[in-house]
């Protein structure tokens, strides 16, 4: 009994470092602890394990219970639907650009009657021009596999092997692209901010002189490399005809 009160009468600063490391460690904890309870609120407290829930959503999108949300689900549907129909109209190649030339058709007339706009239209023409020199330059540039026989190249003789001619732009993109920014110039016609007001013949006159410029760099470079920028088919060749008749068995 006696030895117990005199190790309890000892100083604290008497006693073990390892002690003291051990007493300081538990105090800090016991402070932690208790600043965290005051400074939680008692809902959220109550209903924590329900903020963690929330956290294990795997997207964005997703509400409390891991299902997508309203919005996400509609345009991830909105979204389906157009690329069905995208799919669905693409091989009907003169029917989509009828469907395209139509809307230029309107589109044009729509700045006609408005007699406005015509900053947008210059853009759009721009934008048409870069799609359609896109359109008939190859691929794989002939400039740069000059001087290297790794890669395909362009055929330059009639009894080569047949190669297609592969677009830097394909007919579906062109189309889809050409048809997006006729739609987007027609919203524009609807917002006064966009009416800039500017002489219209001299943006007639540049856009002719630029796609004149356009053109005849383009043609030097079909002549330079000696292809055309469309494919006529694989020939095909026939064997001679049999001229007996063949035998029923």
């Amino acid at each position: 009994m006696e030895g117990a009160l005199v190790h309890l009468s000892v100083p604290v600063h008497q006693k073990p470092a390892s002690w003291r490391r051990d007493q300081e460690t538990d105090l800090a904890l016991c402070l932690l602890l208790h600043l965290r309870k005051d400074l939680t609120p008692a809902p959220q407290r109550a209903g924590r394990g329900k903020c963690y829930r929330m956290s294990e959503g795997d997207s964005v999108g997703e509400s409390v219970h891991g299902k997508p949300s309203v919005v996400y689900r509609f345009f991830t549907r909105l979204g389906q639907i157009y690329q069905s129909w995208l799919d669905k109209s693409t091989p009907y190649t003169a029917v989509r650009w009828v469907v395209t030339l139509g809307l230029s058709f309107v589109y044009m007339i729509r700045v006609y009657l408005l007699q406005g706009w015509y900053i947008v239209t210059y853009a759009l023409g721009i934008y048409h021009l870069n799609l359609f020199i896109a359109f008939l330059s190859p691929k794989v540039d002939p400039s740069l596999m000059e001087d290297s026989d790794d890669g395909p190249s362009l055929p330059t003789k009639q009894n080569e092997e047949f190669r297609p001619f592969i677009r830097r732009l394909p007919e579906f993109k062109f189309w889809h692209a050409a048809t997006k920014g006729i739609l987007v110039a027609m919203v524009c016609t609807f917002f006064d901010a966009f009416n800039v007001p500017v002489f219209w013949p001299i943006l007639v006159m540049y856009f002719i002189m630029l796609f004149c410029i356009t053109m005849k760099r383009q043609i030097k470079h079909m002549i330079k490399y000696r292809y055309i920028p469309f494919t006529h088919g694989k020939r095909r060749y026939r064997g001679k005809e049999d001229a007996g008749k063949a035998f029923a068995s």
